[in-house]
């Protein structure tokens, strides 16, 4: 497995939890702040993982809204978890980090959807996520 996709497996971890407790997504990066940035829980944290945990919590109503504007049929709080959070991170790499392509972004999401979630989740997580990376020039601009 990939410096990467175990970065981005991480990343879904921290958000996941945090969701999971019921605090707002940027509380993912409560002991990355002012503490030793390279870890977390005494577990090291890969530099990507910092990345999009805090691309996606700076992001996040921006990609909560891109998500259910592409989401036909469904809403935020009806998805689960895991995919919701999957989404997030896939949406902020096809839209904002220059140097991964977002096949490959929608690849690895997809294979963590596969993993970690429904056996209909990385259907979903691909339709949502191609359809996104259709209208990035529009997106983006």
């Amino acid at each position: 497995m990939g410096a990467r996709t175990k970065a981005r497996k991480r990343a879904l971890d921290l958000l996941y939890g945090a969701e999971l407790r019921g605090q707002p997504l940027a509380d993912a990066l409560v002991a990355l702040d002012g503490a030793d940035p390279g870890s977390h829980g005494g577990r090291p944290l890969n530099d990507y993982t910092v990345t999009l945990i805090r691309g996606v919590s700076e992001h996040q109503a921006r990609i909560d809204s891109l998500l259910e504007d592409f989401a036909v049929g469904w809403t935020l709080n009806r998805m689960p978890a895991v995919d919701r959070n999957l989404l997030r991170i896939g949406v902020f790499e096809v839209l904002m980090v220059d140097d991964v392509p977002p096949g490959v972004a929608i690849s690895e999401a997809v294979h963590l959807a596969h993993e970690l979630s429904t056996d209909e989740s990385p259907r979903f997580v691909n339709g949502l996520l191609a359809r996104v990376a259709e209208r990035r020039p529009t997106l983006t601009g």
